[in-house]
């Protein structure tokens, strides 16, 4: 198959059809929806990218996909065990599919992204002149530097004593990936196969459109809200 020349970057949406934690989560519904239509139906109405592509191996999915307006590409048997990752899926699209500069993962799950945030981290990842990666993240709730963990004989020990001394003022912020979308620079990606390269910019998502959905409690969660 030819590769597909864009000037436009693409979305790619990875949803697999056989997940463990939560089987069958990203058609799970949601305010009458399967989860990953409104992932598809933001993504398209960001008017950001050339073509909004579901990668599965899953035909309900796949077909869903088609219905919501999304291109579909079929994933071989080797991307749909428990080992793969969403960094080989992503490669095998750009690498046998398209010709691109850019491109964006957006989660399945990532429910509550709006098309206006998406829009906004395209605007910040294209005008960061050396930003090669741009990432959907949140900031912890607590200083992580103060974490706590259990020693061998049950006991509260401080994971990082370093900071023991350390004002919690003068703790730099901290970021996590919450589950949402990655930028990426195609010859960066393709070089590094990671999101978390070099030149790696955090995008900080309002917490009122993050949905890291992995677990019956964290879908139990969203449709009580």
């Amino acid at each position: 198959m030819k590769k597909t020349l864009s000037s436009k970057p693409i979305a790619i949406i990875p949803a697999r059809g056989n997940s463990k934690r939560l089987p069958r989560k990203n058609i799970l519904p949601w305010k009458g929806t399967p989860l990953i239509g409104h992932s598809i139906k933001n993504t398209i109405a960001s008017n950001v990218f050339s073509e909004v592509i579901v990668s599965s191996e899953d035909d309900e999915i796949l077909s869903y996909a088609k219905e919501c307006g999304a291109k579909t590409i079929k994933r071989n048997d080797k991307l749909s065990k428990d080992t793969s990752t969403v960094v080989e899926v992503c490669t095998d699209i750009i690498t046998n599919f398209y010709q691109i500069d850019f491109f964006c993962c957006i989660y399945a799950t990532a429910v509550k992204l709006s098309a206006k945030t998406i829009q906004k981290s395209f605007t910040e990842f294209y005008k960061l002149p050396d930003c090669n990666f741009l990432m959907g993240v949140s900031l912890y709730n607590y200083p992580p530097q103060q974490a706590l963990i259990k020693n061998e004989i049950g006991n509260l020990i401080l994971m990082n004593p370093e900071f023991k001394e350390v004002q919690s003022q003068k703790f730099k912020d901290c970021f996590v990936s919450n589950g949402t979308f990655y930028w990426a620079n195609t010859k960066s990606f393709l070089k590094e196969k990671s999101f978390y390269g070099a030149s790696l910019q955090p995008f900080v998502v309002s917490e009122q459109e993050v949905t890291d959905i992995n677990t019956e409690e964290d879908y139990r969660i969203l449709c009580t809200n």
